[in-house]
């Protein structure tokens, strides 16, 4: 039961936070959309710089590439459709205009720009400056919306429970503000982030509702498949994991809450029954699980799709699909043993945090490492609780056939 004085500091809290975030954001886009008069316009020579923007693109509609004037004070970055940027030499060249501002910025352009140009350039270059506030925004609405959930629900969960919640939550508001995600893609990296802290709420929240026995957590699940699909899409990686988000852990949580919804506890109806695996089920999914890997490893390293996130590093998205491969069937265990309601899915959680972290790292994807940490915290806890409940109840035999 929560106390009135914790209720009150929660309430409180969220609204402060709320507050906080909203006048961040007003005063960011009052800031973006100020713009300084021109105080002078110059011409300068540009080159095609050795370390510009480029990547190795394949296909894609717009080609951004730098150049650096010659005296080395300016920067330019002109965009090209995919043929125009194969047909450009290595060292191509171009007389080009800077704008300079009042305020001792400049925009630069490969010709010269009129109004509305200057003016998108200039808001271009607000927003990169503004993105660490839009960061420190997401954050602190992102932890409103959690001091919220556990204000309204707070007396479902215990103190430890409550403290675990918001501490995960707080350390990856941290981190998405110490470090903040860059464009990939061509999406901004305050959206990426806003991807990864909603993963991770929604995780965290499931994985919580997972460890307390209750069918409410294939609900919060669907959203978090929901999540990770458009984080796999837009940020085209994790090809393995995005076909078995769609094929199997959409339909698994729908049937596992219909599952888990029949076998209650007699004493406790919030609760569900769960029960443990045989020693030679083990051998066979570990079996299962090595050809899986080796296999759907095999076919995603052959995969010609690029993406921003490795830096065309071959090796690295080679090892990733191998990761990946391994994540997608540890991944179907361990929704087939929720589905079945065995502990040992607790096990199969943490090794799928081991291996998606080390996906993470690979990836720069640091704010989901924290993620993977509430992860192992939490699964450690929910084995412990489920073992516990199994040993104080009597169970029936496990029967794969017996739903």
């Amino acid at each position: 039961m929560q106390s009135a004085a914790a209720v009150r500091i929660k309430c409180t809290a969220a609204v402060l936070l709320l507050l906080a975030a909203f006048t961040l954001v007003a005063g960011a886009l009052v800031r973006i959309h100020r713009i300084p008069a021109v105080r002078e316009k110059v011409t300068a020579g540009f080159t095609r710089t050795e370390e510009s923007l480029e990547e190795e693109f394949e296909d894609e509609t717009i080609c951004p590439v730098a150049y650096i004037s010659e005296d080395g004070r300016y920067l330019c970055t002109v965009s090209y459709r995919f043929a125009d940027w194969e047909a450009l030499p290595e060292d191509h060249e171009f007389t080009g205009t800077v704008y300079l501002l009042e305020d001792g910025r400049y925009a630069a352009f490969d010709h010269e720009a009129d109004e509305a140009e200057i003016r998108r350039a200039v808001q271009d270059l607000n927003a990169d400056a503004e993105k660490n506030i839009f960061g420190i925004a997401l954050a602190f609405a992102l932890m409103a919306v959690c001091l919220f959930v556990m204000y309204f629900w707070g007396h479902f969960f215990t103190d430890y429970e409550q403290i675990w919640f918001l501490s995960i939550m707080i350390l990856a508001g941290v981190i998405s503000i110490l470090v903040p995600e860059e464009d990939v893609n061509g999406i901004q990296g305050v959206i990426v982030m806003a991807m990864y802290l909603a993963d991770t709420f929604l995780n965290i929240l499931c994985e919580l509702l997972i460890s307390k026995q209750s069918k409410w957590n294939f609900i919060v699940s669907v959203f978090v498949e929901i999540t990770e699909i458009v984080i796999c899409i837009l940020l085209a990686y994790r090809f393995a994991t995005l076909a078995t988000t769609i094929f199997f852990w959409l339909p698994i949580d729908i049937i596992s809450f219909i599952n888990w919804h029949k076998h209650p506890d007699q004493q406790e109806e919030d609760l569900t029954k769960v029960r443990r695996l045989s020693g030679m089920t083990r051998v066979l999914i570990l079996i299962a699980i090595a050809v899986w890997t080796v296999g759907i490893g095999w076919l995603l390293s052959g995969l010609n799709i690029s993406t921003d996130l490795f830096g065309g590093n071959k090796t690295v998205e080679t090892v990733v699909a191998y990761l990946d491969a391994c994540v997608s069937a540890v991944a179907v265990v361990n929704g087939v043993l929720i589905f079945l309601r065995y502990q040992e899915q607790w096990l199969a959680w943490m090794v799928d945090a081991l291996l998606e972290g080390a996906i993470n790292i690979l990836s720069g994807q640091y704010v989901l490492l924290v993620l993977k940490l509430g992860y192992l915290t939490n699964s450690t806890y929910g084995y412990l609780k489920w073992r516990r409940y199994i040993r104080t109840h009597e169970e029936e035999k496990p029967n794969l056939l017996s739903l």
